[in-house]
């Protein structure tokens, strides 16, 4: 592939607040950053059958950005995924952008700088489309629409906003270095100028899932662990069947087999209505101790429920529980893969802290995999109906992985 590409970046430069100085005078970057053994231990490969950031052990920190289309030119779109697929090749290879290529002190760096001397971080950058990419005449793509692809519906208790929801692409940036993740986000943004605005963008830190046996299960905001159940990498089967899109799953978009889809949906929590409710309440909604995350009807953390253990006041673990509802056996056994985040952006007009969770899961079908469970949640879980409420949402088809030598989409303009 060519270097890559400048293209307005001069421009962008103004709009984004890019480091070059009113002189002209342009930042003189070394040509690497990643030289030193835990620098080299903290790179995930790019290239494989499925895009990283899926399976990959979830990182601490989060940056997602939503970006609408602003040209009706479909060579400018596929020259931005070629550039987008190569500057992510290198930025989570820990390289700065335009390394070993010759600057001009009169234009701007290629690299923004921020991430030069740190490690890679475990950077993993992740790249899909919503339906309304697919609805762009000029891509002329709408015959490989895929049928999974379908709007979500109206959940009750949504209380939606239309800035902070879907997009035309969605990039997500996970890295262990919040800087390192920013710094993806932000290059991307500028080779994309004049070719894609940011409709939104979140930042999130605590993970709030783990996708390996070998993280120990983090706690979300309301303080109880979270994602306990969830699929892990060391099961292949398991995740072959609800995470990866098959061969001949659908007709007309092959080429997403490989692939994935995300639900990505902003989730407000009401933390101070849950910091002035008892400890009781608070494990008969979840369904879990607080302390452990044992389930309610015994045991430790990893021990399976039991549904039908009785008390002296009903079940063990109430039937309007988070546990009880979202569990595989109240769900036709379908199962998601979350990497959800914690997030906190200040405090709202009522001085309430604007906090929750910004919930990520790919499935292999969000027609099976999460509307009958998110419709189940909405109108019965109690951690729902009297705690949360979802303020945006997006769907977006993910494509698999490339080969050197090939761009992230290939498959759908090919």
């Amino acid at each position: 592939m060519t270097a890559v590409s400048r293209r307005g970046l001069l421009t962008a430069a103004a709009t984004t607040g890019a480091a070059a100085v009113a002189t002209g005078v342009a930042l003189s970057l070394p040509e690497s950053r990643g030289t030193t053994t835990e620098a080299a231990s903290a790179v995930v490969p790019f290239h494989g059958d499925h895009q990283a950031g899926i399976t990959t052990a979830a990182q601490d920190r989060l940056h997602i950005a939503a970006f609408d289309l602003v040209t009706t030119s479909r060579e400018d779109v596929i020259s931005l995924l070629k550039q987008w697929t190569e500057a992510a090749a290198a930025m989570t290879q820990g390289k700065t952008l335009g390394e070993g290529s010759s600057e001009s002190y009169l234009a701007p760096p290629a690299d923004t700088g921020e991430a030069v001397g740190l490690s890679a971080a475990n950077l993993t950058i992740t790249i899909g489309f919503g339906r309304s990419f697919f609805e762009k005449k000029f891509l002329k793509i709408q015959d490989r629409l895929p049928a999974a692809l379908e709007p979500l519906p109206h959940f009750p208790g949504d209380k939606l906003d239309a800035a902070r929801s879907d997009g035309d692409i969605i990039v997500q940036a996970c890295a262990d270095d919040p800087q390192v993740a920013v710094h993806a986000i932000r290059n991307l943004a500028r080779i994309g100028f004049s070719t894609v605005e940011v409709r939104w963008s979140q930042l999130g830190f605590g993970r709030t899932s783990s996708t390996s046996t070998a993280q120990e299960t983090p706690r979300n905001l309301f303080g109880f662990k979270d994602g306990t159940a969830n699929l892990k990498s060391e099961d292949p089967a398991q995740v072959e069947k609800h995470v990866w899109v098959g061969k001949g799953a659908d007709p007309r978009a092959e080429w997403m087999a490989g692939g994935t889809y995300m639900v990505a949906r902003r989730i407000r929590m009401h933390i101070e209505i849950w910091d002035r409710t008892s400890l009781q309440e608070q494990e008969a909604s979840i369904g879990r101790t607080k302390a452990e995350g044992a389930p309610l009807s015994g045991g430790k953390e990893f021990s399976e429920p039991n549904f039908t253990l009785e008390g002296r006041d009903g079940p063990l673990i109430a039937a309007d529980s988070h546990v009880k509802l979202s569990h595989p056996t109240a769900n036709k056994g379908v199962q998601m893969l979350r990497r959800g985040y914690n997030f906190t952006d200040g405090s709202d007009g009522l001085g309430r802290l604007e906090a929750g969770l910004f919930f990520i899961a790919f499935v292999v079908d969000p027609r099976t995999h999460f509307t009958p469970m998110q419709t189940q949640l909405s109108t019965k879980d109690r951690l729902h109906l009297e705690y949360l409420q979802h303020v945006a949402s997006g769907l977006y088809a993910v494509p698999p992985g490339v080969k050197e030598g090939e761009y992230i989409g290939q498959g759908l303009f090919a």
